[in-house]
């Protein structure tokens, strides 16, 4: 059986990255085929796969600013030469799922949610800081995108979901059904002695985008002079710094021993934003500590009050 692996882009290392990961374990010879592709901004693993990109890796500056080639996307995806496999399995947020494939193709989406600045525009837009051309322009790209997105949702054999919440999501906007199995989380590799005692330090490990609400979390922390430690990096960085007082600590990117460290000492990980799964509150639990999350989202299915 000839496989395949299909996802939206490789600019960005996050959950839904960790999952291609997991599917490459599983199929070791199949080729990823995505939009655009970045070594450096991505898990190191990715090196050792046969990653096969679109016309948009030829772009200039796409790799460091992909938003405003929203519109190329669909087309990028739909050019992806597919023949001659038996088994296409995608992972989608956004684009993967919209490939084209031959009548005698299986397509099977892990979807990790339908597109959320579609279909929950409003709310994903006002943090974005987008200037007046943008705002008056997008809403017409985004009605196309939302009928693109549920015509190409027929595309798909087969979906999963990350998460019951995202596979109520998959019912309501494709009115299709959805397996749910959440992503892979590596319990075994985090520290947890019962003997640790925790340090006064709030933490959060994320990307640092907006929709991940972490001004929440910088402006709790500075109404009570908590301190908090903030693993991770993204264009919101500069504004969250900006706003962040003298008990807020940034530390980048960091190695995964690194980061092993932080969970396991840290009083307890704050999730403030609603997220489709949520994999830092497992791997927080996983190394004993506790979690002070959003009720809402994937949080409720991972996370005990």
């Amino acid at each position: 059986m000839k496989v395949a692996l299909v996802h939206d882009y490789l600019n960005q290392m996050g959950g839904a990255e960790r999952v291609v990961l997991a599917f490459h374990e599983l199929f070791p010879d199949a080729p990823l085929y995505t939009s655009i592709y970045d070594p450096k901004r991505v898990d190191a693993a990715f090196r050792k796969i046969d990653i096969r990109t679109s016309f948009m890796q030829k772009l200039p500056l796409v790799k460091k600013h992909h938003q405003p080639f929203l519109p190329l996307y669909p087309f990028a995806m739909e050019r992806l030469d597919l023949r001659g496999y038996d088994l296409i399995l995608s992972s989608s947020s956004a684009f993967a799922k919209g490939v084209i494939t031959k009548p005698g193709t299986m397509h099977i989406c892990y979807c990790h949610t339908p597109m959320r600045w579609c279909w929950n525009y409003d709310e994903y837009i006002e943090r974005e800081g987008l200037g007046g051309l943008s705002r008056a322009g997008l809403p017409f790209i985004i009605t196309w995108m939302r009928v693109w997105d549920q015509t190409t949702a027929m595309r798909v054999d087969h979906f999963i979901a990350n998460s019951p919440v995202v596979a109520e999501r998959i019912n309501k906007y494709y009115r299709r059904d959805a397996v749910v199995i959440p992503p892979p989380v590596e319990a075994s590799r985090f520290l947890f002695d019962p003997a640790t005692r925790p340090e006064e330090y709030f933490l959060i490990v994320s990307r640092l985008l907006p929709y991940k609400r972490i001004d929440l979390a910088i402006q709790a922390c500075n109404d009570l002079g908590l301190p908090l430690v903030i693993v991770g990096s993204g264009r919101d960085e500069a504004r969250l710094k900006q706003m962040a007082g003298p008990t807020i600590r940034f530390m980048g990117r960091l190695s995964d021993d690194e980061v092993l460290h932080y969970y396991a000492h840290c009083r307890a990980l704050i999730l403030p934003g609603e997220e489709d799964f949520g994999i830092t509150p497992l791997e927080a639990q996983a190394s004993g500590r506790p979690v002070i999350a959003y009720g809402a989202g994937g949080a409720l299915a991972s996370v005990i009050d």
